[in-house]
C-alpha cells in the first residue's frame, strides 16, 4: 500500500515513454492525470486494464484526463504492447523502479501460492495542480475506466 495520501503533491516521474521521450509531470499542469501502475505488459490483467482505459480514452480526455501507464518494462516492450493494442496514451518505462518506489507501489504479492515482490496495481488520479485527488488500490482491470470516471 502506498504511503501517499489524498492531497499530497504527486511525486515527479522518472523515465521515458515507449517512444524514448522523457515524461515530466510538470508538463501536465492544468490537466488531470490518470497515473496507473501495473505489473507487466501483455499479461491478461494488465492488458484488460490498458484496453479498458483505451476504450474510454476519448471520454477520459473529455473529462480533462491524460492517461499515463507505468510498469518496470522497457521502452521496447512498451512500444510493442502499445502497438499491439493500439494504446493511445503514454507508457512510462520505469526499469529502475524510481517512480514505482516514489509512489510506494512496490511490495509483497501472492500469485498461485507463491510470494514475491512486485508492482502493486494502483491508480492515482492527479488534479490540475499536481496533487493526488484519489487513489484506487482495488483495481478492477476489465472496467477500470468506469472506476476512474464514476468514483
Amino acid at each position: 500500500m502506498s504511503h501517499l495520501q489524498i492531497g499530497d503533491k504527486a511525486p515527479a516521474l522518472k523515465g521515458n515513454d515507449q517512444d524514448g521521450r522523457p515524461i515530466d509531470l510538470k508538463a501536465y499542469a492544468g490537466r488531470k492525470v490518470v497515473l496507473y501502475f501495473y505489473p507487466k505488459d501483455d499479461t491478461p490483467g494488465c492488458t484488460a486494464e490498458a484496453c479498458s482505459l483505451r476504450d474510454a480514452h476519448e471520454e477520459l480526455r473529455d473529462q480533462g484526463y491524460d492517461v499515463i501507464g507505468v510498469s518496470p518494462d522497457t521502452e521496447a516492450k512498451h512500444r510493442k504492447f502499445a502497438d499491439k493494442y493500439a494504446l493511445p496514451f503514454r507508457l512510462l518505462a520505469d526499469t529502475e523502479r524510481a517512480t514505482i518506489t516514489a509512489y510506494g507501489v512496490w511490495g509483497p504479492k501472492k500469485f498461485m501460492g507463491r510470494s514475491f515482490d512486485g508492482v502493486l496495481r494502483t491508480t492515482f488520479l492527479i488534479d490540475e495542480k499536481g496533487c493526488i485527488e484519489r487513489i484506487i488500490s482495488d483495481v478492477r482491470t476489465k472496467d477500470h475506466a468506469a472506476q476512474v470516471m464514476n468514483g
